[in-house]
């Protein structure tokens, strides 16, 4: 999967303007997909290159020309291509669990740290893919509602295991306290 493939995907449904398509990568997107602000426009151009989509200018009184782009027969079938290509196996990369791993020589009051800030940020996390949710749940088939209650579970199930490894870690941390006085 790359930028190319979920710009296809997200003009299969209908024409959008670019400022359109980079709120989705910021919304709605951004749970399940990285994209940098600066991908989308030269993938766009790229594209409309490569024959995948065209673009339409419309003037606009007293605003910059509006750009729609509509993904042509030869992008839908570079996008069915993709669907009907095999899944790639998912890669979790992630900092903090990779520190987490080694917390044993940092000390406990730095794993606690690390994990009341992550849990801070699944809680956040969690809120926005439910109000992102709540905002695009009419225009929802029942194949992406399904996606972003997998995204909504699987933060949920991290903060119920960051919860956990909090208490473990404060009780280690009391007992250590003890020991010492």
């Amino acid at each position: 999967m790359n930028s190319q493939d979920v710009i296809l995907g997200t003009l299969m449904d209908r024409s959008l303007t670019g400022y359109e398509i980079k709120q989705l990568f910021e919304t709605l997107y951004s749970y399940f997909y990285s994209s940098s602000y600066g991908t989308i426009y030269p993938m766009l151009h790229r594209m409309e290159k490569d024959e995948l989509l065209t673009k339409e200018s419309i003037v606009q009184d007293g605003k910059p020309n509006k750009n729609v782009y509509t993904i042509t027969e030869k992008g839908k079938k570079q996008f069915n291509e993709y669907l009907l290509s095999p899944i790639e196996v998912e890669n979790v990369k992630s900092d903090f669990l990779m520190r987490l791993f080694f917390g044993e020589h940092v000390g406990n009051d730095k794993v606690i740290e690390w994990l009341e800030k992550e849990q801070i940020h699944n809680m956040e996390q969690l809120d926005q893919l439910k109000d992102v949710c709540a905002l695009y749940k009419d225009e929802m088939k029942p194949s992406q509602v399904i996606c972003i209650q997998i995204g909504m579970k699987n933060y949920e199930a991290k903060l119920e295991m960051i919860t956990e490894g909090l208490v473990r870690f404060r009780n280690l941390e009391h007992l250590e306290q003890e020991e010492r006085d």
